[in-house]
């Protein structure tokens, strides 16, 4: 699929087919990860994967019951350990580990949309809940679980209403415009 086409088709879907997804396309899905910008080249976004079903339920419980994730065959729990990161820039450090982990799911949430998979950003979630249902250590910071499936047609998707380039966008300082900004570029 073309980079552009798949920017603009990437939505959040939370209907899933119950059609297994081929494990090469999720190990896909995971490198894709490594390709997001890092500081320092550290590279602190830890990724557990789930299938069993039991666990993906008691994930789905543990996300503010959430219960769509279950049926999405796989998950992928995104995490961060700082520890190098720390040792290198210091305070900055949970700063950039929370870019650096957003880099990673937006590739990974790209590479699921180019596969023709669906998935669903999602955020909200008891992390204490989520540690001790997959025995994550103390000092690593869960960021974001990310359900893996084949869309289930059955959700419509409907445009998304987006605001004209010339509201977020400013030119030498903060709510500074030009009146000459396009309204939008279609990719």
């Amino acid at each position: 699929m073309e980079f552009d086409k798949v920017i603009e088709k990437r939505v959040s879907i939370r209907n899933y087919s119950s059609k297994d997804v081929p494990m090469d396309l999720i190990a896909e899905i995971c490198e894709s990860a490594l390709h997001s910008p890092m500081a320092g080249n550290i590279f602190t976004p830890r990724l557990i994967i789930i299938d069993d079903p039991k666990k993906r339920a008691d994930i789905a419980e543990a996300a503010m019951e959430q219960y769509f994730i279950a049926d999405a065959p796989y998950l992928i729990i995104v995490c961060s350990d700082t520890t190098q990161l720390s040792r290198n820039y210091g305070e900055q450090a949970e700063k950039y580990s929370r870019q650096q982990a957003g880099a990673a799911i937006e590739n990974m949430l790209l590479k699921i949309t180019s596969l023709g998979l669906a998935s669903c950003w999602i955020g909200a979630f008891d992390e204490e809940k989520i540690k001790d249902l997959l025995h994550i250590p103390e000092h690593i910071k869960v960021e974001a679980i990310i359900p893996v499936a084949y869309s289930s047609k059955t959700q419509k998707i409907s445009a998304r209403k987006k605001p004209d380039l010339k509201f977020i966008t400013f030119f030498g300082k903060y709510g500074q415009t030009r009146e000459k900004m396009p309204k939008r570029i279609h990719v």
